[in-house]
């Protein structure tokens, strides 16, 4: 059965989602790495309006490509989540409820994820150009400045992603490591 979601996100939505379910996300995802992240944090602490509403939101960690003629949207994979760990539990405070990127997440952010029912999602690194065939549209609405990083507000449909962090504190990553181990040990 193909599980769908569409942004903005709830509790509801995610508390059913378990770690390795592979889900299709459609509607406004932003786009924001470490740059982006430490202004929306400083943003925050200074209890200042973020450039959009957090809450329910999904940011996709990608420092996207220009865009070829008539595409919204380059070549668009996602970086290494954990260089975003030290803004995230903020944003998540800030109702943030999914991220997508790859690689594993701190302890912090893990148990951050589990407090406010969240979802981290991995895009599959390498697929870049076809990730960028979900993208419908995309305009920066905010720091132009940073480039590639500026943050985006895009359209998605069928984006595919699948669930590392489950809101019920489930680690893909840790159960994979757990069942090679055993495998292997056999």
């Amino acid at each position: 059965m193909k599980k769908t979601l569409n942004t903005p996100l709830t509790r509801d939505d995610l508390k059913d989602l378990k770690a390795g379910d592979v889900v299709y996300i459609s509607g406004y995802v932003y786009t924001a790495r470490d740059a982006a992240h430490e202004r929306l944090v400083k943003l925050l602490e200074e209890g200042k309006e973020l450039p959009f509403d957090p809450e329910g939101a999904v940011i996709y960690y990608v420092g996207p490509a220009p865009a070829k003629e008539g595409e919204p949207i380059g070549s668009a994979g996602p970086t290494t989540s954990y260089r975003m760990d030290s803004y995230t539990p903020a944003l998540l405070d800030a109702g943030l409820m999914g991220m997508i990127g790859k690689g594993k997440r701190s302890e912090e952010v893990k148990d951050k994820i589990v407090e406010h029912g969240a979802t981290y999602f991995a895009a599959i690194g390498g697929a870049a150009a076809l990730i960028k065939k979900t993208i419908k549209t995309a305009e920066i609405i905010a720091y132009e400045d940073l480039g590639a990083e500026a943050i985006r507000k895009m359209y998605v449909e069928d984006f595919p992603v699948t669930v590392i962090n489950d809101s019920q504190g489930n680690d893909l990553y840790m159960q994979g490591r757990k069942e090679y181990l055993e495998w292997a040990n056999k």
